[in-house]
């Protein structure tokens, strides 16, 4: 085999299964188990895998309530308002956006009360100067990756 998209099938195989050993990664991309093994390093030491996690299914384990937050922040704050969020342990996404507000955030909640209780907790800061939040009614897809394009 040539190593030509080598990086791409690698990862395509990961993303299928994270936990693959090396020898099975080089089984199955007709390669030495050492050309995986560098490849995967550099990979990793180029910040394109950053690490090796299980997908949690938060609604299995009862956080079955999705809010979305649109925060309007006082301009100079945005870093301080983004990294009080990111803090949160319920917020599993945070993002500066464009568009009528500065950031996005995506939190889990067992509830709505304590979704309440951690938004209002939040809003009490002097620099978010309007806020919006949505309830996920349905979750079409989550925590979704996709394969890489592969020229053959």
């Amino acid at each position: 085999m040539t190593y030509e998209n080598l990086d791409a099938k690698l990862i395509n195989a990961l993303l299928g299964d994270g936990r693959a050993s090396l020898r099975s990664l080089a089984e199955e991309l007709d390669v030495s188990v050492t050309t995986v093994s560098n490849h995967l390093r550099d990979l990793e030491e180029e910040g394109v895998v950053e690490g090796y996690t299980p997908v949690v299914n938060y609604d299995a384990l009862g956080y079955d309530v999705t809010a979305i937050l649109q925060l309007k922040v006082e301009g100079s704050k945005l870093p301080d308002i983004t990294e009080r969020l990111k803090e949160e342990k319920q917020m599993i996404s945070v993002y500066e956006v464009t568009g009528d507000y500065d950031v996005i955030a995506v939190g889990k909640f067992k509830d709505t009360d304590g979704m309440n209780r951690q938004i209002k907790s939040l809003l009490t800061d002097t620099d978010i100067r309007e806020s919006n939040t949505s309830v996920v009614l349905n979750a079409v897809v989550e925590n979704q990756q996709f394969e890489l394009d592969i020229d053959e």
